[in-house]
């Protein structure tokens, strides 16, 4: 990408930089934390504004910078998120929410590919809304990126299914609890039940706290049922690699070279969390030092992803969305009856 002109490839990379931070300023208003829209999920929105208005008034030597934005900080972002989570994470939550994980992600992305083909949708736009609603919404659609390879707009619009779904559920679910329709869960069934079905870490959150208000102890055990199935991505996108090489559906298998195509930086995203368990098991290690050092790295990682949202934002315009078509919000609400039917009945057996 750099031999391209620097200047001009810094031209776009700094104005991707400049719409994050705006999405960071709107992501700050009162009425958008309700509404519990991360950054990320701003980042896409502005970038689509821009590529629907300004996209064809600025040079296209810019590009190439959005496009490093939406590729190279996509992978560090992913890796880097790996701070997030600890191994110890798993051990203190139990074997129930990791069963309960590993049922609704795998069950998931079947459902997804089989809905995809029952509705004639392509495999690519299929897997990435079925990857989305299936381990951490649009954290998960953007680590998927880089192996299925899709287009843009395609990544633009499994993003918008978690954003509408998941948002849905975040006020959904304590309706659920308050109605009594999650009395056959224990405790722990409840907290499992929220951290294993819904899309965000963020709408999980919200769920969680929203549930304690209303006199549960939801908020801390979903959390972290939550990082344990954000934990699963990098094993499902090794997977991903490998299947879709063997079944020709990447630009490469396509064209008869059928390379696999191998997401290091997956392996390198459970590196991370290794060694943040590492550290955090280490007693000579201040908390508080190691609190402050991990909060700094989570929010440079966040503006990392804010950014490549924006990038995949900017290559999406309105046409691509109505080439897409309902199919997509299709699939992605029958994996929505899917998590909140089938989520509660196994969040009961496992606990």
């Amino acid at each position: 990408m750099f031999k391209e002109n620097r200047g001009e490839v810094l031209h776009g990379i700094l104005l991707v930089v400049l719409f994050s931070f705006s999405a960071f300023y709107i992501a700050g208003f009162d009425f958008v934390r309700r509404l519990s829209l991360s950054p990320l999920v701003v980042g896409i929105l502005l970038g689509m504004l821009y590529a629907n208005s300004l996209r064809n008034k600025l040079p296209e030597t810019w590009v190439p910078g959005i496009r490093f934005c939406s590729k190279t900080l996509l992978r560090l972002g992913v890796v880097l998120y790996g701070f997030r989570l600890t191994f110890q994470q798993v051990a203190a939550i139990g074997l129930p929410a990791v069963a309960a994980d590993a049922i609704v992600v795998v069950v998931t992305l079947l459902l997804g590919l089989a809905l995809g083909r029952l509705l004639r949708l392509d495999t690519q736009t299929a897997l990435m809304t079925a990857t989305g609603s299936a381990i951490c919404g649009a954290a998960a659609v953007l680590g998927a990126e880089p192996v299925v390879r899709c287009e843009p707009h395609k990544t633009a619009v499994a993003v918008s299914t978690v954003v509408l779904f998941g948002t849905l559920s975040m006020f959904l679910y304590p309706v659920m609890f308050r109605a009594g329709w999650l009395d056959g869960l224990s405790e722990q069934g409840v907290a499992v039940y929220v951290g294993a079905t819904l899309h965000e870490v963020a709408h999980v959150v919200g769920a969680g706290a929203a549930i304690d208000a209303a006199g549960g102890h939801a908020a801390d055990a979903a959390t972290i049922t939550k990082m344990i199935r954000v934990m699963m991505l990098a094993p499902v996108l090794v997977a991903m690699g490998l299947l879709l090489a063997r079944r020709g559906t990447t630009a490469e298998a396509a064209s008869g070279k059928r390379k696999i195509a191998v997401p290091w930086f997956a392996f390198w995203f459970l590196a991370v969390i290794g060694l943040h368990s590492l550290l955090r098991g280490l007693a000579f290690i201040p908390s508080g030092a190691l609190d402050t050092a991990v909060d700094a790295i989570n929010a440079f990682d966040t503006f990392l992803l804010t950014m490549a949202m924006t990038a995949l934002g900017a290559e999406t315009s309105l046409d691509k969305f109505r080439q897409a078509g309902v199919k997509p919000f299709l699939v992605a609400g029958g994996l929505y009856v899917w998590l909140v039917a089938g989520g509660y009945f196994v969040a009961k057996w496992v606990c």
